[in-house]
């Protein structure tokens, strides 16, 4: 578990250094900030590519994805709900709840709560040495999902606070192209799959996002073309074709074959990037200093923005209740696919999913730049630093319930499938 405890010495060090960041720069706070989200997107389009081309797409099952993508959906909506009614009955002033302004603000801040982070989860559960194990392959397809969706309800949310626009449609369109592009093209580009290769296309499809984002900011500063790599990099990783004699299934950290992204210093690499990435999220987070002098300063009609700053004890407790809500919410898949595994792994798979990360704070980024301030901000910030923490913890609980009694074994009991999902204990040795 020392990766586990590396990974999460390294988010708490980049929290750190985001609070002393402002002050330590200065004047070219926004600059450096900018290079930093630039090398986390990079990073997390290295692993996503990773997490892509280990995907397999059962074609002849696609039933089994639609249902994948309910439980994802709603694993996501719980803790939206649950935050945004605790921001309309607890935080905010109490006319608020019979005011569409707050509502739309609530709906917009409270979906921070909703994605997990897929480069932190994987990162983690690989660094546990879970990379085998059925709970690893479902959060993977899960994970995605949930980011999915939650990127494609920020669309609707942010029409209800800029109206309708031509730029909000075009993320649509891009993203059914990339996952068309996934489907038809699935492991057929014979591409090089070796680290330099890898961080080259992260690196661009990075940039293209980036060129994307700044040209719809020159034809309309008021809602700018934004597509996160994390769709694009893991269908690139999806189409890239496999080197013969490459066994994806096998433990990354452990058994990985003699050629392609699983051979011992192809995964050394990404050990690295992993540990980097760590680092860059935390660093990623906003100063809540400096964006809540910022935030003060646009905001002139916001709800949120106008209340009185509360007490910090008061703050702790609402920062407290609010991620337990949200981890809460994220319970779900505990109470789903009771015929592909027993409880514990079903329960391990929901605790999985409630590290956040890079698009929870994008979304509270998203929020601040529409004016958005006061007490609700600030606890969502302070709730999603407290679960990044406390990322460290879950996995270890998550590692806990999976490996426990040693060796566990239990069969895909849905019709017509015959895979028996193996736990070995040798498996999760580090």
């Amino acid at each position: 578990m020392r990766k586990v405890a590396v990974f999460s010495l390294l988010l708490i060090a980049g929290m750190v250094g985001a609070q002393l960041l402002p002050d330590l720069v200065g004047e070219a706070y926004a600059d450096v900030s900018h290079g930093l989200r630039l090398a986390t997107m990079v990073a997390l389009a290295f692993i996503m590519i990773h997490v892509g081309y280990e995907f397999e797409l059962d074609k002849a099952n696609l039933r089994q994805y639609g249902w994948d993508y309910v439980v994802a959906m709603t694993a996501a909506a719980f803790p939206w709900v649950f935050v945004v009614l605790y921001f309309m009955v607890v935080l905010l002033p109490a006319g608020a709840w019979h005011s569409w302004g707050a509502w739309t603000e609530a709906l917009l801040a409270g979906r921070f709560a909703a994605p997990t982070s897929a480069g932190v989860l994987f990162a983690m559960l690989a660094a546990a040495g879970l990379s085998a194990t059925w709970l690893f392959a479902k959060a993977r397809i899960l994970a995605i999902f949930d980011d999915l969706d939650t990127v494609l309800l920020m669309i609707p949310l942010q029409m209800l606070i800029v109206g309708l626009a031509w730029q909000l449609g075009v993320v649509v369109v891009i993203m059914g192209a990339l996952l068309w592009i996934a489907w038809r093209y699935l492991h057929r580009c014979p591409l090089p799959v070796t680290w330099p290769w890898v961080l080259t296309y992260a690196a661009g499809i990075a940039a293209l996002s980036e060129l994307l984002s700044t040209t719809s900011h020159w034809l309309d500063d008021t809602v700018p073309v934004h597509v996160e790599v994390l769709l694009p990099a893991f269908v690139v990783g999806c189409i890239l074709a496999r080197p013969p004699g490459s066994d994806p299934h096998r433990d990354d950290a452990v058994e990985g074959s003699q050629m392609g992204p699983e051979t011992p210093g192809e995964q050394r690499v990404a050990t690295l990037v992993a540990a980097v990435f760590m680092g860059l999220v935390g660093l990623s987070l906003p100063s809540f200093a400096a964006e809540s002098a910022d935030a003060a300063m646009a905001a002139q009609q916001s709800v949120s923005a106008a209340q009185p700053p509360l007490s910090w004890g008061a703050m702790a407790g609402h920062v407290l209740a609010l991620t337990v809500l949200a981890n809460l919410g994220k319970m779900v898949p505990a109470f789903s696919y009771r015929r592909e595994a027993p409880w514990k792994e079903r329960l391990a798979l929901a605790i999985g999913m409630w590290p956040r990360g890079e698009v929870g704070a994008g979304v509270l980024v998203v929020s601040l730049g529409y004016g958005l301030g006061g007490p609700m901000i600030l606890a969502a910030m302070l709730s999603l630093a407290l679960n990044l923490v406390l990322t460290g913890v879950f996995i270890l609980v998550v590692k806990w319930l999976v490996t426990e009694g040693g060796t566990q074994a239990h069969a895909d009991l849905r019709p017509g499938a015959e895979t028996l999902h193996t736990n070995r204990g040798g498996r999760f040795a580090e």
